[in-house]
């Protein structure tokens, strides 16, 4: 589902490929919707319940993670919660009915510019990078590593943060240089901190998190996660038992949707093709799947 509030209500924050930010005074609202993005283009297709499981699944996250660092959550958007929004928002109740189950409120803070790239296992961009030249973000990596292999130790790897396009790889050298080596240690400290909780626990539900990007953001001076976590769009989530290094592994995410759009012969340049009705399924059960298996339970019905 495409929810717009524009049209009623003006105070539209910011719109990314996914999620729809309105300006709530002190707080914002995030919600998200159901496109999907491929090869950095919106396609015609929506994925059913992709919405939920991100915030349901970024809720779950950010409440488990508190331990490890302050983030930006209050809340999933209830219907308890309707009559205030639609007093906050000057609209009716029920022209918010869209919004249960897939936004929520958080407070407001100054986004950091760059993503937080932890990478447990040599996948994606990573081995592309390390099969031709050994490195990783232009750090050099032992010699004889696989496709999928687990690192001895998870690394940090930042990119920037696009607005649109694509993120660009960046070395922590270059961090350094656009954000400071303070923050830049304390970024790659919480990062990984945050990696190892997560992965340690998807671990006890029979899922390996391969890599992840995090973003941050300072509130009074304070460091804090904000944004989605550790959800399919963010993060590489793998089988445990279907793990074998050497070669690419199957995941929780859009992959079948990047798969047949390779094979469709898509040129890669908009308008994208209509996804078949068994790739927006298949894609929809996936996201599904990994909500259930992270979080324990059903995804709660949206709007």
């Amino acid at each position: 589902m495409n929810v717009v509030l524009e049209t009623r209500y003006p105070r539209l924050f910011a719109r990314g490929k996914v999620r729809d930010t309105y300006d709530l005074g002190s707080e914002l609202l995030i919600v998200a919707t159901d496109r999907l993005s491929a090869f950095d283009v919106i396609l015609p297709t929506g994925i059913p319940d992709k919405g939920a499981v991100l915030t349901q699944l970024s809720a779950f996250w950010l409440e488990r993670t508190r331990n490890v660092i302050a983030n930006h959550y209050g809340r999933v958007v209830r219907s308890e919660d309707l009559d205030g929004l639609a007093g906050e928002l000057g609209t009716a109740r029920s022209e918010l009915l869209p919004l249960l189950g897939r936004s929520m409120i958080v407070r407001k803070a100054q986004r950091i510019d760059i993503e937080c790239v932890v990478r447990g296992y040599l996948a994606g961009s990573a081995w592309e990078e390390y099969r031709k030249a050994g490195t990783v973000c232009g750090s050099p990596l032992p010699a004889g590593l696989v496709e999928s292999q687990k690192l001895d130790q998870p690394i940090f790897t930042p990119s920037t943060k696009a607005e649109s396009g694509h993120d660009m790889n960046i070395g922590v050298d270059e961090m350094r240089r656009l954000v400071g080596a303070d923050l830049t240690s304390k970024l790659s400290e919480a990062s990984i901190a945050v990696y190892l909780e997560a992965d340690a626990y998807a671990r006890s539900r029979g899922l390996i998190i391969a890599d992840t990007k995090m973003e941050f953001g300072l509130v009074d001076g304070e460091l804090i996660l904000i944004d989605e976590l550790l959800t399919p769009d963010s993060s590489r989530f793998w089988d445990i038992n279907e793990y074998e290094p050497g070669r690419p592994q199957s995941s929780f995410d859009k992959q079948f949707v990047r798969d047949w759009l390779t094979a469709s012969g898509w040129d890669r340049e908009p308008p994208a093709p209509v996804l078949p009705p068994e790739i927006v399924n298949g894609t929809a059960e996936k996201y599904r799947e990994a909500f259930r298996r992270l979080a324990g339970r059903e995804l709660e019905p949206c709007g």
